[in-house]
């Protein structure tokens, strides 16, 4: 059974789930990727499929394709400009999401940016869409550095979020990560999600849980997974046992038939 502990959002509770965290990993194993391969493998699907804790929480339901907007580029600017905050402690948060959005244009003109990403999509936006963007990520990267602040253990910004492609099974998982606690040999992830968590959030937990693990070249799986919900004040958090780290997979292949099964049923 899943232990999914749920908290009003404050500094002393979120450092209390750091502290007290698992001091012992698990590591999931080849067997345990080749028995993951085997089951999406037997999902079928002529598609390329990414799955992440979003779709595990709709349970596979059919969605819009991706498009760049303000809301989806500030998280990716906002990380980027905090990271590049800590490392020139000089740059105030406005100039670090500056430079940021400047890099990402830069490799649209440089032509090494890919068509549909983000830098391509700033690219061809108006002044006022890229002005918007550089608001909402310097939100972002404020409201993700007072929460890091508050940690008593060092910490620092996750370099991306966790990806793993599933061998021969045309699958793509991607785990949401936006700090790292090290605690020895062990980690604590924390990730943070805007609005208020729904009643399918401890699954979307787990996954982000299973993924991190998969994407870790030694299987080694965080001690646990914290998740902030900052704007409606709630903190939930998942262990790393091989319990929670089953229960992810199973999550992901039947979010994986759900969603095939949807596919079908509208091409009918």
């Amino acid at each position: 059974m899943t232990k999914l502990t749920h908290r009003r959002l404050s500094p002393h509770i979120l450092n209390r789930l750091i502290e007290g965290a698992p001091d012992e990993s698990l590591a999931l194993t080849d067997d345990h990727r080749r028995s993951l391969t085997a089951r999406f493998r037997a999902v079928a699907s002529n598609d390329h499929r990414r799955l992440d804790a979003w779709m595990v929480e709709r349970a596979g339901l059919p969605y819009e394709p991706f498009r760049w907007s303000p809301a989806s580029a500030r998280r990716v600017v906002g990380n980027a400009a905090l990271r590049r905050s800590l490392s020139e402690p000089t740059l105030t948060r406005g100039d670090a999401v500056a430079l940021e959005v400047s890099d990402q244009l830069l490799r649209a003109t440089s032509g090494y940016a890919r068509p549909g990403s983000l830098a391509s999509w700033l690219a061809q936006s108006s002044p006022s869409v890229v002005g918007l963007v550089s608001a909402e990520a310097a939100n972002w990267a404020t409201q993700l550095d007072e929460a890091a602040q508050e940690l008593e253990r060092p910490w620092s910004v996750a370099p991306s979020d966790a990806y793993y492609d599933v061998a021969r099974a045309r699958t793509t998982l991607r785990g949401r990560r936006d700090l790292i606690v090290p605690r020895g040999l062990t980690r604590v992830v924390l990730r943070v999600r805007a609005g208020a968590p729904g009643k399918s959030a401890g699954p979307g937990l787990r996954a982000d849980l299973t993924i991190d693990a998969l994407a870790e070249p030694t299987g080694l799986a965080a001690s646990r997974v914290i998740g902030l919900w900052p704007e409606a004040g709630v903190v939930l958090s998942v262990d790393g046992t091989m319990e929670d780290l089953r229960a992810g997979a199973r999550d992901l292949v039947r979010t994986a038939v759900a969603w095939q099964r949807h596919r079908l049923a509208r091409a009918a």
